[in-house]
């Protein structure tokens, strides 16, 4: 009989609700949640988390209902994160919340967009989501009446702002000014490495978006299950699933596949945090940010699988001539976009030109910036046809 599966006791490097660093603007604590889940509470609430039910992944939102969006993908992420971070007895409350808030800058038409925003920022500071998530929820959401944004513990911003690493070695970019600023009025530490349940949600944003990327890439017909019987990780997979249920059709191998694929990386990483940790000799928090490399990470062998797997997607998916055709006219609908709202501000909806007026040049493109990164998909698509389409007069 299989047996249920028991927490382990909480991690001796786990952070711990009770010991936070607080919010930079001080006021009660909940009666029934910590204050890592109230943070997560606030991000699930805010504008830009539901806006990312219309941002792309990979496929721009409108072109199919079974496709992975932002939103589902964070979900995705967040669920990996909270089981990962539960079974090695970390905070998941404080795991979830990093991993559901990690693409909140992200604009519309996801990298193609990203991309777009920052050539046409390059003369002002560039553009870059990681930042601009920072932004949204230490900044530019408006929901509390004494301050701005979405005042998250010091652990969470932390954890939104690292959660790759440090950072140092971009704040000379001129994108990343503002992190710069709010690190000398807060410093998040920003030469050491995030929490543990900071890296395992970057871990399962990996898990998730590999994964998902070929669950959708089968079902938009751009590869076939075939094409990735010799691809590492994937291939063995589904030589098994195949081996073990010849009965199954080409939906549920394809499904069967990616759950499984999902568990070994999970399992993988388990095992190298574990490896980790008592290489290491960690004991607190401090001990896995006083690091000088990620406690939580894959093995060596799972990360060359995953760099060829992803290869694979980059040259079957990620630049497939459809992809590419998508990509490129998100580019061209935000560079337009942004032209015009730069040249002539008065266009641009009330309250923001509301917000660029009597702002220099530079000031004014990051107003227009913030404005372009926040819309979704289809409003862009509609926003740009009310602009630039004469049909749209009638």
């Amino acid at each position: 009989m299989s047996t249920l599966f028991q927490p382990p006791p909480r991690a001796p490097w786990a952070e711990t609700p009770a010991l936070t660093k607080g919010r930079q603007h001080p006021g009660p604590e909940s009666r029934t949640r910590t204050p890592f889940a109230r943070d997560r509470d606030r991000i699930i609430h805010c504008t830009a988390f539901r806006r990312l039910k219309e941002k792309t992944q990979v496929f721009v939102a409108h072109e199919g209902d079974h496709y992975r969006t932002r939103l589902t993908h964070s979900l995705e992420v967040a669920q990996i994160a909270r089981s990962i971070s539960t079974a090695l007895g970390l905070d998941n409350d404080l795991a979830e919340t990093v991993a559901l808030a990690h693409d909140l800058g992200h604009p519309p038409f996801g990298h193609a967009g990203e991309d777009q925003l920052d050539e046409s920022m390059r003369p002002w500071g560039g553009f870059d989501h990681n930042v601009q998530t920072f932004r949204v929820v230490a900044k530019l959401e408006h929901r509390y009446p004494d301050f701005e944004g979405l005042n998250l513990t010091w652990e969470t911003l932390e954890g939104v702002i690292k959660h790759n690493g440090p950072v140092t070695g971009k704040l000379s970019r001129p994108s990343w000014e503002m992190i710069k600023d709010f690190d000398q009025a807060w410093s998040l530490r920003l030469d050491s490495w995030a929490s543990a349940e900071a890296q395992v949600a970057a871990v399962a944003d990996d898990i998730a978006y590999n994964n998902h990327d070929v669950d959708d890439g089968l079902q938009a017909g751009l590869f076939r299950l075939e094409d990735l019987l010799d691809v590492p990780l994937i291939g063995p997979i589904l030589h098994g699933v195949r081996a073990e249920r010849p009965d199954l059709d080409e939906r549920l191998t394809r499904l069967e596949a990616v759950r499984r694929m999902i568990g070994a990386m999970i399992d993988d990483v388990m095992g190298e945090t574990l490896r980790r940790a008592h290489a290491t000799g960690v004991a607190s928090p401090d001990d896995v940010r006083g690091l000088d490399h990620a406690l939580v990470a894959f093995s060596p062998d799972m990360l060359a699988d995953l760099a060829r797997l992803r290869a694979f997607l980059m040259e079957h998916m990620y630049r497939h001539w459809k992809v590419n055709r998508t990509r490129s006219q998100a580019r061209r609908i935000l560079a337009e976009m942004f032209s015009l709202f730069t040249a002539e501000p008065e266009v641009l909806p009330s309250e923001w030109n509301a917000l660029s007026r009597n702002r220099d040049e530079a000031a004014r493109a990051r107003v227009v910036c913030d404005y372009i990164a926040g819309m979704t998909d289809r409003f862009a698509i509609e926003e740009h046809r009310r602009l630039f389409q004469m049909e749209s007069w009638t």
